[in-house]
């Protein structure tokens, strides 16, 4: 684990619906951080809404600095489609740089019918944000016994 604690990881977060995504940020860093992280091992980079996080995510990738990274949005349903394109597209997007760049993304872009339904998924027991960073650290773990 000591190996794991000094992985370089960054957090790709998107701006839109800010009270939930900064809520996800927090117990993701916290999470890290309980487990023996250095705050300055996380790198958190914003950008403006969760379409825009698979480029992102791409560019980090491709600088090498990183062993992994977290993407953190949230995309609730509307009154027009733009919900399923929006997530579709990420959930696609970000697949394909994962299995480009051979690097693991963790997806943690909440989409939910609701915005209740996302502020639940910030709060025990469905508290996302622990979960993806505990997803992190076991993959990070299995990544480094091969």
């Amino acid at each position: 684990m000591n190996k794991l604690i000094n992985s370089s990881v960054a957090v790709v977060v998107s701006q839109f619906n800010e009270e939930i995504t900064d809520v996800l940020l927090h117990s993701f860093k916290e999470s890290l951080m309980e487990k023996g992280w250095k705050e300055e091992s996380v790198e958190v980079f914003y950008v403006p809404g969760a379409f825009e996080i698979p480029i992102i995510a791409q560019k980090l990738a491709r600088t090498g600095r990183f062993q992994a990274i977290a993407a953190l949005g949230c995309v609730i349903k509307g009154e027009t489609a733009h919900f399923e394109y929006i997530s579709e597209a990420v959930a696609h997007a970000i697949q394909r740089v994962v299995l480009d760049e051979s690097i693991p993304i963790f997806f943690g872009v909440l989409t939910t019918y609701t915005e209740d339904q996302a502020k639940k998924r910030t709060l025990p027991p469905l508290d996302k944000g622990r979960e993806l960073a505990e997803a992190l650290i076991e993959t990070l773990k299995t990544i480094s016994a091969i």
